[in-house]
């Protein structure tokens, strides 16, 4: 597996990165602050994937369920902890906090392909699950 890029591999320009990071950032205030989805769905490729095998895999499917779960938690709010570009990609690392207390931690990648996203990886999973996992981490006894 090669987990290396190059710039031939991914000739993405300083210029247009950045701009990905910006449609990106543009994107999460629309869809999070007020709950328009419409930045999302004019910058969204028309053959756009969505990798997340029990979720939605198309264009259609993902705008769709995104709306079902913003008006089943009105008033989540968003708090970016990272947001990074790598060539044609924009990734970022969130914590969702939910009406009620609980929180999602949450890795989105985005490819952009001419200025729009043709596809989208995501995880999410419960912060509390997620510290719990790290037992994994401690040294070992002895």
């Amino acid at each position: 597996m090669n987990t290396t890029s190059t710039a031939t591999e991914n000739p993405v320009t300083e210029s247009a990165a950045a701009e990905n990071l910006r449609h990106v950032q543009q994107v999460v205030g629309e869809v999070f602050g007020s709950g328009d989805l419409g930045a999302l769905e004019r910058i969204l490729a028309d053959g756009f994937v969505h990798h997340r095998p029990d979720s939605s895999r198309t264009r259609e499917e993902w705008v769709a369920g995104l709306r079902e779960s913003l008006a089943g938690a009105p008033g989540m709010q968003v708090e970016v902890q990272h947001l990074l570009t790598d060539g044609d990609h924009v990734v970022m690392h969130s914590r969702r906090l939910l009406p009620g207390g609980a929180s999602i931690t949450g890795i989105d990648i985005w490819r952009f392909d001419d200025g729009r996203i043709a596809e989208a990886w995501e995880i999410l999973e419960p912060a509390a699950e997620s510290a719990a996992h790290l037992r994994w981490w401690q040294p070992a006894e002895g």
